[in-house]
Order: C-alpha cells, then sequence, then structure tokens
C-alpha cells in the first residue's frame, strides 16, 4: 500500500470512528509542521490563510487553481498526515471544471476536499440548486475513479453569503448526501441548535462544524450533537497574523519590544522545524 493510500485510509478511518476530531487548518509548510508536532492527526488547507499570507484578500479570483496546488504540494509535503485541500468551488462554474480540479488535487498529494456551492459572484453568491447537485455528482464520480478513498467533503454556502435560510442550506446537504458526498459542511451555523438540526438531516454521514469565531463550544460539546469534525478556518492564519500585527504595533506606536517576551523561543522553532 503506497504512502496515500494509507494517508487516505488513515483520515477515513477517523470519520467513521466514534467522537469527533480537530482538523486544523495550516497556510503554509512552517504551520503544518508546528500542528504536525502537536498531535494533530490530520489537517486541511485554507484558501483564506493562504490569500492573506500572499498579501491577497480572500476574494473572488485572489487564488488560481494553480496557486492553489502550490499551497497543497507544499503543506503535503510538510508531514506524513493526510491532508484535505479547500477548493473553493473548483475554480469552474461547470461540474466538469471542478471534477478535474479535484483530480488534480488528488495527484498533489491530498487524501479529501471539499467543494462549495458558491459562485464568487456577489450578484449571485450561490449555484442554482439543480446545477449545485450536479457539480456535485460530477465530483462523486471523478473521486471514485481514483486508486484510494478520497474523502469528499460537500460545502453548503447560504450563511456565509447573506441568505439566512437553514432549510434550504439543509435541503442542499441532504441532495449533496444523496449525490454521494462523504462528509457534509455548512459553515457559519449560528448555534448549538442549527448545528444538531443538520446532523440529524444528514445522518449517518458525517459534519464538518467551522469553529473560528463566535460559537463558544468546545470540542466535547460538539461531540455530544453529533459533529464528527471540526474545523478552524483562517481562524489560526488570523490569530498569527493579530500576534504579528500587536507586536509592530507596539514598536511603531510606543516604541516598545515586549512581545519578545512572549514570542515562541527560538531553539525550540528551530528544532521543530529540523525534523523531518
Amino acid at each position: 500500500m503506497d504512502a496515500q493510500t494509507l494517508r487516505a485510509t488513515a483520515f477515513r478511518a477517523l470519520h467513521e470512528r466514534a467522537g469527533a476530531f480537530v482538523i486544523p487548518n495550516p497556510w503554509d509548510a512552517g504551520s503544518a509542521k508546528m500542528l504536525a508536532s502537536l498531535g494533530f492527526e490530520a489537517l486541511a488547507t485554507t484558501s483564506a490563510g493562504y490569500a492573506f499570507s500572499l498579501g491577497r484578500p480572500d476574494a473572488e479570483g485572489a487564488l488560481s487553481l494553480e496557486d492553489t496546488l502550490d499551497n497543497v504540494r507544499s503543506i503535503v509535503g510538510a508531514s506524513s498526515l493526510p491532508v484535505a485541500a479547500d477548493l473553493e468551488n473548483g475554480f469552474s462554474d461547470s461540474p466538469e471544471g471542478c471534477a478535474q480540479a479535484l483530480l488534480l488535487a488528488a495527484a498533489s498529494g491530498v487524501v479529501g476536499a471539499s467543494i462549495e456551492d458558491a459562485t464568487g459572484h456577489a450578484e449571485q453568491p450561490i449555484y442554482d440548486f439543480q446545477l449545485a447537485v450536479e457539480r456535485i455528482e460530477a465530483c462523486v464520480a471523478a473521486v471514485r475513479s481514483l486508486p484510494f478513498p478520497f474523502t469528499l467533503t460537500a460545502r453548503a454556502e447560504n450563511l456565509l453569503h447573506g441568505r439566512d435560510d437553514l432549510a434550504d442550506t439543509i435541503r442542499r446537504l441532504q441532495a449533496f448526501a444523496e449525490a454521494g458526498a462523504d462528509v457534509l459542511y455548512a459553515p457559519a451555523l449560528g448555534s448549538a441548535e442549527d448545528i444538531q438540526q443538520v446532523v440529524r438531516a444528514v445522518a449517518p454521514k458525517p459534519v464538518n462544524v467551522l469553529m473560528s469565531g463566535g460559537l463558544n463550544l468546545s470540542v466535547a460539546q460538539l461531540a455530544e450533537l453529533g459533529v464528527k469534525r471540526i474545523s478552524v478556518g483562517s481562524a489560526l492564519a488570523r490569530a498569527a497574523y493579530g500576534a504579528f500585527y500587536r507586536a509592530a504595533l507596539d514598536i511603531h506606536s510606543h516604541g516598545r519590544f515586549d512581545f519578545a517576551d512572549r514570542a515562541m523561543p527560538f531553539g525550540q522553532i528551530n528544532q521543530m522545524f529540523k525534523q523531518p
């Protein structure tokens, strides 16, 4: 069994065992190595975090498929952990286009990926229902052609784009599950009650929940609600950039360097990055 198949099998097993697990989101090789050193069992990329690292906004067209695949290869190569890719809308409106993006991501080393139903266009932010389902159907067919168990996550993005319609979000998730998606994900669920409603609606398929601010729930509480997988999106990248910004602001505005006392010791981080 080759390394990618081993990673894919391990990743699938995380979704099948009891309880919930956290899949944190590194934005580069260094953050991936750091997360791996802490004992996390899988990683997922973050398109927003990566865009920020390139000095770009998280916006339509900020990243190309080629940019994303470069980031994927860097993070896959940083550890032996399974990696899932944030492929946004597959960089294509067509079912065939987003299916091809999945195959290219798989060739870059990932063992899972997410495809969302957001168009990237403000005037019509969410794909029509039928097209959204057809896109997931094409993605399912593509990943089932792979020689290892690729884990496909289907995302319903209504709540992130000003469409406060939980009923339609659940309808879409149920249709994506019926189409063959392995994991269902609706970012920006607003309450424990909403989370539980989604979990029950798509059971027994596993649900990913985004924890990046707003909801004050622990891993244990999310597990009690039936959540299987917990991601943090760009939150870790924003935490790192927030610390950097505050440190720089102290230097510029107050002429102080106290931040250095809170920094990770040079020897610790250097040793961490010496590890293969």
